[in-house]
């Protein structure tokens, strides 16, 4: 285990004013000031430790950021109101007008039209690249390029990025790697591979009981100082706050991180490949057959496992409604959008999360109208679940009915 990550979490503790074991909630949208002098000298940003106004900061969201920089070995995290409002304001940040971006292809499709449809009005460009070739990504670079986008396990192709080597070129080029790791908390730690800044959306596995939306800024202290600048700062400018009650609720959450993560990974896993031997056509970066296993292990942590999404491709749009709807109706989970609840979740990103993505564009880096993206949940009995849901699959005729399934031990 990488103890060095759980016991950074563990280890940070912030009491209650009145001794309470968790830090009290600061209940306030603005904070007082015993002299004029401080008052402006904080908006100037020449103090320290002051709080100004909650669209600034307050110190339920400072608790938690203390946690998502230990989580992400960063100097610094700012919280925000949702993950979209974290890769808004680093973007917004870091480009200007005639600016250019290098971002792989498969994406959050609410980041792809953010980049693609709403920047663009600001006279930013991105060019979108298969980011699992990273000399692709290299020679899409221009001169007026400022950052290199990806997700570390892209959604919703499980693509894996190689960290490692992007991280070189960006530094070669003098431009950040910022990296999405909102699929793969603690199994992999972007920053030990050359990530610059990591986003996460709290919202999913980090929180992991789907009541509440936020998202993560992990950087330097000087980056996360500027986005919350009153002048110049996008994270302060735009106004994405996470609100002080969800903030302390989240965090609360965070301690059981590593139990969640660990079970998440190993249900994942062991439904991956009971599928694929059941020969159905099933991606997961656990399995050797996935195009990115050994870029995956390479840079994995490895006690918290290959993570808790996997996809299965059943053919068409038809076949995957259907197989949805009755894994819904068995009570094997939910069809809804999101991932890292308690409970599985299953939607098709082709007319969901991934929508914004035009059609032929989705053809050609491989999202077809069959492909299922499944949030495997905390399922205590996973053999029981495999078997229910194989149920399900011969009842469609998704895969022939055999007497004895093949079961993996």
């Amino acid at each position: 285990m990488d103890h060095k990550v759980v016991d950074r979490i563990q280890d940070l503790h912030n009491f209650g004013e009145f001794g309470g074991v968790n830090p009290s909630i600061s209940d306030s949208s603005t904070y007082t000031f015993l002299s004029a002098k401080k008052m402006f000298d904080t908006f100037e940003g020449k103090t320290d430790g002051c709080y100004l106004y909650s669209r600034h900061s307050s110190p339920s969201n400072l608790y938690l950021g203390e946690a998502l920089a230990s989580l992400e070995a960063t100097e610094s995290a700012n919280v925000t109101a949702s993950g979209m409002g974290a890769i808004t304001a680093v973007i917004l940040q870091l480009c200007s007008a005639g600016d250019h971006i290098v971002s792989s292809r498969t994406i959050y499709g609410g980041t792809y039209a953010f980049m693609k449809n709403l920047l663009s009005k600001f006279g930013i460009t991105t060019s979108f690249i298969d980011i699992t070739y990273p000399g692709c990504v290299e020679e899409a670079i221009k001169a007026n390029t400022k950052m290199i986008f990806c997700e570390a396990i892209s959604n919703p192709l499980l693509e894996v990025a190689d960290l490692k080597k992007l991280g070189e070129i960006a530094s070669k080029k003098n431009i950040p790697l910022i990296v999405d790791n909102t699929f793969s908390p603690l199994s992999i730690t972007p920053t030990k591979h050359g990530a610059t800044i990591v986003i996460q959306s709290l919202t999913k596995f980090i929180n992991g009981t789907s009541d509440g939306v936020a998202g993560a800024i992990c950087a330097s202290k000087d980056f996360c100082l500027e986005l919350k600048d009153v002048n110049a700062g996008a994270g302060m400018l735009l106004g994405s706050t996470l609100d002080s009650q969800r903030a302390a609720s989240i965090l609360k959450n965070m301690r059981t991180l590593h139990i969640r993560i660990q079970k998440h990974s190993s249900n994942a896993l062991y439904l991956a490949e009971n599928f694929e031997r059941e020969g159905l056509k099933v991606c997961y970066p656990g399995l050797r057959s996935h195009p990115g296993y050994e870029v995956m292990a390479s840079q994995m942590n490895p006690e918290f496992g290959f993570g808790g999404i996997l996809t299965l491709d059943v053919g068409s749009i038809e076949k995957a409604n259907q197989l949805m709807e009755l894994m819904q109706n068995r009570n094997l989970g939910y069809l809804a959008v999101s991932l890292g609840f308690y409970k599985t979740l299953f939607s098709a990103p082709g007319t969901s999360t991934s929508s914004e993505i035009p059609l032929e564009e989705q053809k050609e880096m491989g999202l077809t109208d069959g492909l299922l993206r499944i949030s495997i949940g905390l399922d205590n009995d996973i053999k029981r679940t495999f078997k229910m849901m194989r149920e399900c699959m011969v009842q469609l005729d998704i895969l022939k009915d055999r007497k004895t399934p093949i079961l993996m031990k």
